[in-house]
C-alpha cells in the first residue's frame, strides 16, 4: 500500500493538498511561444495518471499550456477516474493569444472580458463546472486597473465558476493591493535554488497574511536533474523556450550546473535523485507546495520521495556551501528554520 503524501493547507479556509502538485506546462506540447518541443499526448495522460495513483491531488494548468491543449489533456486523464477520487484541478488566465500566430508571445490582458471569456473556456476544456483554484498568470499589461481584474476575479467566486482566488508571479504591491479588497488565497512565484530571490519578499509576506505559496520550477525547468548535460542545452528543440532562457546560457549553465553537480552527495546519502533533493530544499521553506512538472510516469517516479525527504542541519550545510562554489542564482540560500 503506498503511503499518503504530507498535506499542507493552502492559505485561510482552503483545500488540504499535497506537498507536490503535477505541473502541466509541457505537456501543452510544442509549437507555441513556451513550449518545451513536442510531446505525446498518451505518454501524458500517462504521467498524469500515475502521478494522481501515487497520491498527488491537485493539478497546475494554464489556458495559454498549448494554447488549451494542456487543458484538454489533463480532462482526458481525469475522465476514467471516479469523481470522488479526482485531484483538484487548478489553472491561470490573462494571457491573449494570437491563433494564427501561435509562436507569438501571448499579451497580458487581464481585462473582466478577458478574465470571463478565459474562464468560460477553461470550463468548457476542463469539463467541470468549477474551477478549484484560478490564479492570474502574470501581472496585466492592457492598462487594466488592478481592483477591476480583482473583481472581475471574485465576481467568479460569487458566481460559483471558481472556488478560490489566486495570483501568480505578482510582487508585493500588488499583494497588498489584492489583500485590501480581498484575500488572496495563493501566490505562485518561481522559486528554486537557483530562483530565491521569493525568499526574501513574497514568501515571508505569504506567511504573515495567511496566503498559500505554490512554488514553480523548483528543479529550474530540469537544470537541477540529473540527467541535464550542456550539451543537451545545446540540442533543444527549436520551439523549446528553454533555448532562449539566460539560464541555459553561458555563463549561468555553467553555474546551474556545477550546483546540480553539488547537489550529489546529498541525493546519494539519501538514495533519491538530484531533482528530488532540489524539490525537497523548497519544501523546506514556508510555503505550502510545489508544482513539479513530469513528462512520463519514470519523470513522476523521480521526484515523488521529495515528499518523505528529510533534510538535515548537515545537507542544508552541504546544499548552502554547493550554492556558493557554484555562484549560482541569487536570494537567501537557508530555509529560517531548519
Amino acid at each position: 500500500m503506498t503511503t499518503p503524501l504530507p498535506r499542507r493547507r493552502l492559505g485561510t479556509n482552503g483545500p488540504e493538498i499535497t506537498a507536490v502538485g503535477f505541473g502541466a506546462w509541457a505537456i501543452g506540447g510544442g509549437g507555441w511561444a513556451f513550449a518545451w518541443g513536442g510531446q505525446d499526448d498518451d505518454t501524458s495522460v500517462a504521467a498524469i495518471r500515475h502521478a494522481v495513483s501515487c497520491g498527488v491531488n491537485w493539478i497546475d494548468t494554464a489556458a495559454v499550456y498549448g494554447l488549451g491543449h494542456s487543458e484538454e489533456i489533463v480532462a482526458r486523464a481525469l475522465s476514467d477516474i471516479p469523481r470522488g477520487e479526482r485531484p483538484l484541478v487548478f489553472t491561470k488566465c490573462g494571457l491573449r493569444w494570437d491563433e494564427k500566430e501561435p509562436m507569438r508571445q501571448a499579451a497580458r490582458d487581464s481585462s473582466p472580458r478577458r478574465i470571463r471569456e478565459e474562464c468560460l473556456d477553461s470550463l468548457r476544456r476542463l469539463r467541470v463546472e468549477t474551477i478549484d483554484l484560478y490564479q492570474f498568470h502574470w501581472p496585466d499589461e492592457s492598462g487594466t486597473p488592478l481592483e477591476e481584474s480583482w473583481g472581475a476575479m471574485l465576481r467568479l467566486v460569487q458566481e460559483g465558476k471558481v472556488r478560490w482566488p489566486g495570483v501568480s508571479n505578482y510582487d508585493l504591491a500588488r499583494l497588498e493591493s489584492c489583500e485590501r479588497t480581498a484575500h488572496v488565497q495563493s501566490l505562485q512565484p518561481p522559486f528554486s535554488m537557483v530562483r530565491r530571490d521569493a525568499a526574501a519578499r513574497e514568501i515571508p509576506w505569504c506567511a504573515e497574511h495567511g496566503t498559500g505559496v505554490i512554488v514553480y520550477s523548483p528543479m529550474q525547468s530540469g537544470l537541477l536533474t540529473d540527467a541535464f548535460t550542456a550539451e543537451r542545452a545545446l540540442s533543444l528543440p527549436k520551439d523549446d523556450w528553454r533555448r532562449r532562457s539566460p539560464e541555459f546560457q553561458s555563463p549561468r549553465l555553467e553555474r546551474n550546473l556545477q550546483l546540480r553537480d553539488g547537489l550529489r552527495p546529498v541525493a546519494g546519502k539519501h538514495g533519491v535523485t538530484v531533482g528530488a533533493v532540489a524539490v525537497a530544499w523548497t519544501l523546506c521553506w514556508p510555503i505550502t507546495a510545489a508544482i513539479v512538472g513530469a513528462r512520463s510516469p519514470q519523470q513522476v517516479d523521480g521526484w515523488i520521495p521529495a515528499t518523505g525527504l528529510r533534510l538535515d542541519a548537515s545537507d542544508m550545510d552541504a546544499i548552502e556551501a554547493a550554492i556558493a562554489r557554484a555562484g549560482a542564482g541569487s536570494g537567501p540560500t537557508r530555509p529560517p528554520c531548519d
